[in-house]
C-alpha cells in the first residue's frame, strides 16, 4: 500500500479525488487536510509519505511554500491547481507532476501509472487484490537467527514495529521475529485488505485481532498495547464507528 496525503483548500476538489482513490486499491489516503498550516504541523512530525497532492492557492500559506517545507517528507509530489502559472514554482520544489483542475480520472491514473513503478499493483482492481489474499503466508530473513528464512502466516501477526532500520513483527504466539526492512515495505507487503492498518507512527496492527479499545489505547490480543498517534487519531475514530454496533433506543 502507498500511503497518500491530499491538501486542499476546498472540500468539494477533496472529495473529487477520493473517488478516485477508490478505483486504485493499492493507493492508501491516510489524511486529508483543508488546512494548510494543520498539515504543515502533522505531515513534518510523521513518517515519510509515498505521495503528496497538493494544491496552491491556499490562504495563509500557499503550496509552493508549504512545499518547501514538506517536500522532504514525501517520496513523490503532485500539484493540482487550476492555473497555469505556476510551472517554474513547481519545478523548483522538485514537484514529480502537474495536474490542471478540473482533470479528469483518466489524466489522474496515467499520472500516477507513470510515477509508481508497481503499475500492475495499483491497477490490478479487485481481481489482483483477491490472487494476492488467496496467499496465506510469507517468507522473511529473521535477523536473530543468521538470516534464517522464518514462516509467517498473515493471521498470525498482531503487529509490526519499527525499530530504527528493522520492523519487529509480534505474532499470535508471542514470538517476535526481527528482520532488515522499514515499516512503509513492510505495509506494502502486510496490505490493508488483509485487515493491516497503520495507526501509530511505529506500529502496522491488524484489526481482526484488536481485543478491546480504551480511549486511545488499543489491546491486541496477546496483551500488546498500542497507543493510537495523533496523526492517525481521526481515521482511528472513523475505523471505530464503522465497526461499532450502536442501539437506536435511548438510554
Amino acid at each position: 500500500m502507498y500511503r497518500c496525503v491530499i491538501i486542499d483548500d476546498e472540500p468539494h476538489a477533496i472529495e473529487g479525488l477520493k473517488s478516485y482513490f477508490l478505483k486504485m486499491p493499492a493507493l492508501e489516503l491516510v489524511a486529508t487536510y483543508t488546512d494548510p498550516v494543520k498539515a504543515l504541523k502533522e505531515i513534518t512530525d510523521e513518517e515519510r509519505l509515498d505521495l503528496i497532492l497538493l494544491d496552491i492557492d491556499m490562504p495563509e500559506i500557499s503550496g509552493i511554500e508549504l512545499a518547501k517545507i514538506i517536500r522532504n517528507n514525501t517520496e513523490r509530489l503532485i500539484f493540482t491547481t487550476a492555473h497555469t502559472k505556476y510551472g517554474f514554482e513547481a519545478f523548483e520544489v522538485r514537484a514529480n507532476d502537474y495536474l490542471l483542475k478540473p482533470f479528469s480520472l483518466a489524466k489522474f491514473m496515467d499520472v500516477i501509472q507513470r510515477l509508481f513503478s508497481f503499475k500492475n499493483e495499483i491497477f490490478s482492481f479487485e481481481q489482483g487484490n483477491q490472487k494476492d489474499v488467496q496467499q496465506d503466508f510469507f517468507f522473511v530473513k529473521s535477523s536473530d537467527d543468521n538470516l534464517r528464512l522464518v514462516k509467517v502466516r498473515f493471521k498470525d501477526v498482531v503487529s509490526a514495529e519499527s525499530k530504527s532500520n528493522y520492523v519487529q513483527l509480534h505474532t499470535i504466539s508471542g514470538k517476535r521475529i526481527l528482520t532488515y526492512m522499514s515499516l512503509s515495505e513492510m505495509s506494502k507487503n502486510l496490505g490493508s485488505e488483509r485487515g493491516f492498518i497503520q495507526f501509530q507512527r511505529s506500529f502496522i496492527l491488524n484489526r481482526n485481532l484488536i481485543d478491546s479499545i480504551d480511549g486511545n489505547v488499543v489491546t491486541m490480543d496477546g496483551g500488546q498495547k498500542v497507543t493510537i498517534g495523533d496523526y492517525y487519531r481521526k481515521h482511528f475514530h472513523k475505523f471505530v464507528d464503522d465497526h461499532l454496533i450502536k442501539a437506536k433506543r435511548k438510554v
